[in-house]
């Protein structure tokens, strides 16, 4: 298992409790963290809505053509235009958690447990950390036009904190 990581606007965190999250279909209290593969999904501040995709094994040629410009191993992630101010003043940190007591679930990982984390990282500028990462990040006025088409194609997508988006 690479690391696990919680990212969040708070930088006081010293332990986590498990919580229920009415938005995930797992209706018990848990710890949630990703691994370091899935934690660009989160290099945002919290309430930003946002649509992220790319390849993986099942997608098409075709796909990998018409969103990732031919690139395989390119990364999309975008939000809206009302959201950029935010987006470039947020500070946003990355707790790195201990894995013991975590278990895979869908991208994400879950622990009954109390947790308390290791380290935690200031992510800074976020648009320079997207470009150091080789992401693409794209301002729309809109994701849902944008979204309605990726969830149809073979990507492996996210849509994170999408009830926030402009409809």
């Amino acid at each position: 298992m690479s690391e696990l990581w919680h990212v969040s606007e708070d930088p006081a965190i010293e332990v986590f409790h498990p919580q229920r999250n009415e938005l995930h279909a797992l209706d018990e209290p848990l710890v949630w963290a990703v691994d370091t593969h899935y934690q660009w999904l989160y290099w945002f501040p919290r309430d930003c809505p946002r649509a992220c995709f790319e390849a993986s094994d099942a997608t098409t040629d075709e796909d990998v053509d018409r969103w990732l410009d031919g690139d395989r191993m390119r990364r999309v992630a975008v939000i809206e235009t009302g959201r950029l101010e935010h987006f470039r003043s947020a500070r946003v940190f990355a707790y790195r958690l201990p894995p013991e007591t975590f278990e895979p679930w869908d991208k994400f990982f879950v622990s009954h447990e109390t947790v308390v984390p290791l380290e935690l990282v200031e992510l800074g500028d976020l648009v320079a950390r997207h470009a150091d990462a080789g992401n693409e990040l794209r301002i729309a006025p809109s994701l849902y036009p944008l979204w309605d088409d990726v969830i149809e194609s073979t990507l492996d997508f996210s849509g994170i904190r999408l009830r926030n988006a402009v409809r």
